[in-house]
């Protein structure tokens, strides 16, 4: 279960790079800003104005500036802006209602950001492996933004390790450093691969392809990210903006098709249908009829009947059908069999806990826990099948040898009640979810990476609002060895208050449920 980190809220956040379209000149970024700002307003997101700072002219090597030969530096110089025109324009980024945003490429232009009260500041891609660069960014107490572009999957491990170790609030963006970036080499495959990689930390798209396409941002978004940076500006007769750069028109669309996306991705876990979608698949199942008489009290043969459509509200439909429906009354030929009117076969127990363990193997699937074909299940039920869903826990028996191991699936809302091991000495890591455990009258709550010990003879009990998967690293595990609080469940038998079965019990739990319905001992 993914949490958000740090403090600063990086989630649907629009990044507007100006970069140096300002083109040396505050009126026109006065221009980019205000035009950028009602683009935002119309849209009711969260934006910021990103700018760039270089310590011009000595950023560039004295001898470049009198004979360039990058061809970045005369574009630098040309459209070098004074400290006092980005303090303009840092204050229409505020009075606009927008973050303020700055990428810094020289240790004293991160003292500029942080005298000049920025929000954010932002790690270029070709400063992502300068590590004196970085030192001072981390050291600025800023929530920082960092990009990828250019760098390998080691190298942004590197990043992240760094970031964390010094306790920078961060997050991070998939970026192409390719101006502009063709379709076939935007890899946005990479967001989801970031959010697996770093759980928790929020991703971005970086995006440097043609500014009239929108289909990236729709598929990055799927793909889980949750930040967006684009470089912005404005043509006017004399200026012609580059082939990645947003006019704020094209930004309108952009931030409208981040919409769209959200629309259509809605919600992520699946939940109940609508009505109307309920409504037009029931239109469409078939119904159970009568191809012969049937008489009441008399178990119903499948040669006696028949599936067709349409389904007539109140009957039996197709998927319902099970060996062995006794009807309650008869049934004339080619007549619907009436729900109503029906005993259906099956252990009831059974149906409780065999729909359990499609949920625990998805809780299994989403904690990345995988098991091998050798292992026990046991359904913990203390106060009854019944009642698993509110009291009991799957305990999943790996290894049980001089050390065990265990792990332990509870679904959301489940407790397991008061008691303690004789012999038993075991530990609990949380792998996925919360926790929530009491050790006598001491109460943890414990997430993902959390362990705890529990000593023979002491009192405890667990549970989860949210559904958790742990493992259990122990002792041997003994028969009989747990002794509960409740008098009621010490008198039950273990079969009675637990069903153990190997694999997950498709062809015994029938059996060991049937076996173990005794009468509870006085």
């Amino acid at each position: 279960m993914a949490e958000k980190i740090g403090g600063f809220d990086f989630r649907n956040l629009f990044v507007l790079d100006v970069a140096n379209n300002h083109q040396g000149s505050v009126e026109h970024g006065l221009a980019i800003i205000e035009g950028c700002a009602k683009a935002v307003a119309k849209h009711g997101v969260r934006a910021g104005m990103k700018f760039q700072f270089r310590d011009l002219p000595e950023f560039v090597h004295k001898d470049e500036r009198a004979h360039p030969t990058n061809k970045h530096v005369p574009r630098f110089l040309s459209t070098m802006l004074s400290w006092d025109g980005f303090a303009e324009l840092l204050a229409a980024t505020k009075r606009n209602g927008l973050l303020s945003i700055c990428t810094p490429f020289d240790e004293a232009s991160v003292d500029r950001i942080v005298a000049m009260g920025f929000d954010v500041m932002k790690v270029a891609s070709c400063s992502a492996r300068d590590w004196p660069l970085l030192e001072k960014v981390a050291a600025s107490g800023l929530p920082v933004i960092a990009s990828t572009g250019g760098l390998t999957q080691s190298e942004v491990d590197d990043l992240i390790s760094f970031l964390t170790h010094r306790g920078c609030d961060f997050a991070i963006m998939h970026c192409v450093s390719i101006y502009p970036t063709p379709l076939e080499a935007c890899h946005l495959g990479n967001i989801a691969e970031f959010r697996s990689r770093y759980p928790g930390r929020v991703i971005g798209w970086s995006t440097h392809e043609d500014p009239a396409e929108t289909a990236p941002v729709l598929v990055a978004t799927a793909l889980g990210a949750e930040m967006f940076e684009r470089h912005v500006g404005l043509p006017t007769d004399k200026i012609k903006l580059n082939a990645y750069s947003s006019n704020p028109e094209l930004v309108d669309t952009w931030i409208a098709a981040w919409k769209t996306a959200c629309t259509l991705i809605g919600e992520r876990q699946r939940g109940e249908p609508m009505a109307v979608e309920r409504t037009a698949i029931d239109e469409l199942k078939r119904g159970v009829f009568a191809k012969t008489p049937i008489e009441a009290g008399k178990p119903i043969e499948a040669d006696q009947i028949y599936f067709a459509f349409p389904f007539r509200p109140g009957q039996l439909s197709s998927g319902e059908w099970r060996d062995g429906i006794v009807s309650n009354a008869a049934i004339a030929s080619d007549a619907p069999l009436p729900s109503q009117s029906l005993t259906v076969p099956g252990d009831p127990d059974a149906k409780v806990l065999q729909s359990a363990v499609h949920e625990v193997k998805a809780m299994l699937a989403y904690a990345r826990v995988p098991l091998s074909h050798e292992f026990t299940t046991e359904y913990s039920h203390h106060y009854g099948i019944a009642n698993f869903r509110q009291c009991g826990a799957v305990l999943i028996g790996v290894i049980n040898r001089e050390y065990a191991k265990k792990i332990l699936v509870q679904l959301p809302g489940q407790l397991h009640p008061w008691h303690f091991h004789k012999l038993k000495e075991e530990t609990f890591l949380v792998l996925w979810g919360e926790l929530h455990l009491e050790l006598d009258q001491r109460r943890k709550l414990l997430t993902p990476g959390d362990t705890i010990t529990v000593l023979p003879g002491v009192w405890h009990r667990f549970w989860t609002d949210t559904g958790c998967v742990f493992e259990e690293i122990s002792t041997t595990a003994h028969p009989n060895d747990s002794v509960y609080r409740d008098p009621d469940i010490n008198k039950l038998t273990s079969a009675q208050r637990k069903t153990t079965v190997d694999h997950w019990g498709r062809f015994q739990l029938t059996e060991q449920l049937r076996s173990a319905r005794l009468p509870v001992a006085e």
